[in-house]
């Protein structure tokens, strides 16, 4: 692409499909979640499911966070790969995803009943995730609280209400020793679940980063999200065999001795602490020197013409920085970046 009318993002497949290989190779035998928050990380969940159920990978999770984002993907995928949604969520939307066959993530007791209540009104049996607190605080069932919770899912269970599919959590990532702690209490939970009589399959602690770098505390899922879009973590290292599938894309609008204009800016989302970040240009990085409402302002190069095309982020082929180095340039994190963009902005998967 030489030309375009007006900021783009530019998605390809056969990044994302190559992420995901390199994800699963470094993961296995752990099998690999890929988790849709947020629109896809803002890519587009209809046409990432696409992407990935048309190629030779083979993922046998999807990770929606909610309920609706879990039903989109189940409208797309298809009934082969498992969805897991592990927000809390209504009694009418537990049904639906019962229905529709998703696997719910339960971390609270007045959310188990309703789990179970909703299964029990369907005549359906319900697959659960028990999830165990183990320090992070972000929902999840207290270690005073695991044996009653624990003890209601598998009298559900009895009644073939829920199957026990799963014990689950999220880890801090504050420090190694935070995260040993956790995958300590994570594992007692486990240990207790068998003991009471469960038998819990799929057992999944680590997101990307811990998935990543800490192969000893995956259980047999890893949820793992950014990762798989090529967004790494703020302030890590670039990943072998990962690259950003996503690259923004505007054309020079005005060329004048005060720099040069591109047509994107605020309200496009880009915030205006990005002055002094790179972006790439046909002459190599040029730093962004104003943002104003609709326009961005970079550094001068010779023969910069109106038409030419700067990729504002991406994969780093044009000398352009990725989101995650926009991110840290103003105190945020790689995903943000994409989540600011304005549904303006048309979104084109590439092969």
């Amino acid at each position: 692409m030489d030309r375009v009318n007006a900021p783009e993002l530019v998605i390809s497949r056969g990044r994302l499909v190559d992420n995901i290989f390199a994800v699963q190779r470094r993961i296995a035998p752990s099998e690999l979640m890929v988790v849709m928050k947020d629109d896809a990380y803002g890519h587009g969940i209809e046409a990432v499911v696409d992407a990935i159920t048309a190629s030779d990978a083979v993922v046998r999770w999807f990770g929606g966070y909610d309920i609706p984002t879990s039903l989109r993907i189940r409208a797309r995928a298809g009934t082969d790969p498992r969805v897991f949604a592990w927000a809390t969520s209504s009694e009418d939307e537990a049904r639906a995803a019962i229905s529709a066959d998703i696997d719910l993530g339960v971390g609270t007791e007045p959310y188990l009943q309703q789990v179970i209540r909703a299964a029990e009104a369907l005549h359906a049996t319900a697959r659960v995730h028990l999830k165990i607190d183990t320090g992070l605080h972000r929902n999840g069932f207290r270690p005073e609280e695991w044996g009653r919770a624990v003890d209601a899912a598998l009298e559900a269970e009895r009644r073939g209400s829920i199957v026990l599919e799963g014990v689950w959590s999220h880890l801090a990532e504050a420090s190694d020793e935070e995260d040993d702690e956790a995958a300590s209490a994570f594992d007692q939970a486990v240990a207790a679940v068998r003991a009471a009589g469960g038998s819990p399959q799929a057992l999944h602690l680590t997101a990307s980063a811990a998935s990543w770098w800490r192969p000893e505390l995956r259980g047999t899922v890893s949820r793992i999200g950014a990762f798989c879009y090529g967004i790494r973590s703020g302030d890590g290292p670039r990943l072998p065999g990962v690259a950003p599938i996503a690259s923004l894309v505007a054309p020079v609008v005005r060329v004048d001795g005060a720099g040069v204009e591109v047509g994107i800016g605020a309200l496009d989302g880009l915030p205006t602490t990005l002055i002094g970040a790179e972006v790439g240009t046909p002459a190599g990085p040029r730093r962004i020197t104003a943002v104003d409402a609709s326009r961005v302002t970079l550094e001068a190069w010779a023969d910069a013409a109106v038409g030419d095309l700067v990729h504002v982020f991406g994969p780093g082929e044009h000398g352009e920085s990725d989101a995650t180095t926009l991110g840290e340039h103003i105190g945020s994190i790689g995903e943000e970046i994409l989540l600011r963009l304005s549904p303006r902005i048309r979104r084109t998967f590439v092969d």
